[in-house]
């Protein structure tokens, strides 16, 4: 019986438990905590730095009203960093590849930012619904499509996530089997078919690392605009 390839983004149940839970629960667990020490050690150390570079390094273009939101993008640049990484171990599974986790993520943070532009600053969240200077006889046109535009947001940051996670995954599988077929047949083509995937798999490590950066720098770029 040959499997689907889209089997492995099914997610798995033991036992009537789905495992999606103990795969969103385990990334915290392996973090360390910092202790009441004066100093920590070296990886807690390292742990810091990275947070706080990265805090600096996201903030830098938004306004003082938006800083308040700096434990909320760094816990969510951790979260899917751990996700989107980890899934790429044998034998593990990854919940970003599923949907209908991007959209859950995607969609409240993105109707806060909204929610913030329209209590904060009413006029300008909406004179972004209609360029400035634009002729009269295309404002009702051009109201439609930024309104558009910005419902579909959030769609784009789940379905981008979803997407370059799935595609790579199944890149990597079906190099993996193709090498393994080839294997005993053409040791050569199979040995530079293993060489290829494993530049791919460095590849999808990146691109792991690259998409919870975009999604986070996104949603950040989004709440620029209304804060």
């Amino acid at each position: 019986m040959i499997l689907s390839l889209f089997d492995q983004f099914m997610s798995p149940t033991h036992l009537g438990v789905p495992l999606i839970a103990i795969a969103l629960a385990l990334p915290w667990i392996l973090y360390p905590s910092p202790s009441n020490r004066w100093l920590n050690n070296r990886i807690i150390t390292l742990q810091g730095w990275f947070i706080v570079r990265f805090i600096q390094q996201l903030l830098l273009p938004l306004n003082p009203a938006g800083h308040k939101w700096a434990l909320i993008l760094a816990s969510l640049m951790i979260f899917l960093l751990s996700l989107n990484t980890l899934g790429l171990l044998p034998y593990t599974f990854t919940p970003t590849t599923q949907l209908s986790l991007n959209l859950g993520l995607a969609v409240p943070l993105w109707l806060a930012t909204v929610i913030i532009g329209f209590r904060n600053q009413p006029t300008a969240t909406l004179g972004h619904l209609l360029p400035e200077g634009t002729p009269v006889p295309l404002i009702p046109v051009l109201i439609i499509i930024e309104t558009i535009s910005l419902f579909i947001r959030p769609l784009a940051l789940g379905v981008r996530l979803t997407a370059n996670l799935t595609a790579g995954h199944l890149l990597i599988q079906l190099i993996a089997t193709a090498a393994f077929v080839l294997m005993p047949i053409m040791t050569t083509v199979a040995v530079l078919t293993t060489t290829i995937l494993f530049l791919l798999t460095l590849l999808e490590v990146a691109v792991a690392i690259i998409q919870a950066y975009v999604f986070v720098l996104l949603l950040s770029l989004y709440l620029q605009e209304n804060v």
